[in-house]
């Protein structure tokens, strides 16, 4: 595992999408309301809301002490209640597949952090573009994330960034998607491949879905209340319901960022790396990771998502 390097130069963070403010390289992040975060693992980086004052990567390493998050404010989009449970019978699976995607986007050279910004501003600019198209479908609201691209160290109502093994994150308190430019690479071993931060950014765009749709919450509710091994299986269903909404927006999209046959291979073995390897059980087997993703690539319906109704077989 590549440990990221702590980048130099100008932080950037962005109050609304499509709106960058330069921080000198001293400033530190303080958006108001806070918690909740999972870490990045291999190349991947996952994250979840969790309950307030609390927040956990995907290792063993907390964001910020319990106590010290304020209580998150008004974070998620409205949403019209139809008595159903969020988790279970959400409208936004009731849409049907996400339809064909365009996306235009530069050629990547990751050894330059100007290309590499420029591809992760195009690849998030079409996941705007296809998940407010499907949740006005849906009848939903929706406001795009926050973008948060960082050269430097900061800190974020989820905590300080970056951290040993975290690289790229979604933090619901801000609705913030944040990626260390530089530090992503680093993390992926250098790697050029253009589908590996595509997916990187597509599961933590799924966390987003997840929030707007008020899953995430739902999901900290049902958390906070739950045993350890309950609150454990619940969180590897958020974090495999993310990589099932991230293969749907790859399988709307491939045609148009030429993810063939190895693409779709590389992908898939990436989330295998990223799958629990070790004691912690929080994002599921790569057996597991592989079967939701794919499932997402081949259905594009995030009914087929639903990761809340499958048998607990399918999120071990």
């Amino acid at each position: 595992m590549v440990t990221p390097p702590r980048g130099a130069g100008t932080g950037f963070w962005s109050e609304r999408p499509g709106f960058v403010q330069r921080l000198g390289l001293s400033a530190s992040f303080t958006l108001c309301v806070g918690l909740a975060a999972v870490g990045f693992t291999g190349f991947l980086a996952t994250s979840e809301m969790l309950a307030p004052a609390e927040a956990s990567w995907s290792g063993s390493h907390p964001i910020g002490a319990a106590g010290q998050a304020p209580e998150p404010t008004t974070a998620e989009a409205p949403l019209t209640d139809s008595g159903g449970d969020p988790l279970l019978d959400n409208a936004l699976y009731e849409v049907g597949e996400l339809g064909e995607v365009t996306c235009g986007v530069p050629e990547l050279d990751a050894d330059d952090p100007a290309s590499m910004e420029a591809f992760a501003h195009a690849i998030a600019d079409c996941l705007d573009q296809a998940w407010s198209a499907y949740f006005a479908e849906a009848g939903l609201e929706f406001a795009s994330p926050n973008r948060v691209y960082w050269y430097a160290e900061g800190h974020s109502p989820c905590g300080p960034f970056p951290e040993e093994d975290t690289a790229a994150f979604y933090c619901q308190a801000n609705q913030g998607l944040y990626l260390g430019v530089e530090d992503i690479v680093a993390a992926s071993a250098g790697t050029d491949r253009p589908e590996a931060y595509t997916f990187l950014l597509s599961h933590e765009y799924g966390h987003h879905v997840q929030g707007q749709s008020r899953m995430l919450a739902e999901f900290r509710t049902d958390r906070a209340a739950a045993d350890p091994e309950t609150a454990d299986e619940l969180t590897r269903r958020n974090e495999l319901q993310a990589d099932c909404l991230g293969g749907v927006f790859l399988g709307a999209s491939g045609a148009s960022l030429d993810l063939g046959a190895q693409e779709r291979a590389n992908i898939l073995d990436d989330v295998a790396r990223r799958g629990d390897h070790g004691a912690e059980r929080t994002h599921g087997q790569a057996s597991s990771g592989r079967l939701w993703t794919e499932h997402g690539m081949d259905r594009r319906d995030p009914a087929a998502c639903n990761t809340w109704k499958a048998d607990g077989e399918l999120v071990r």
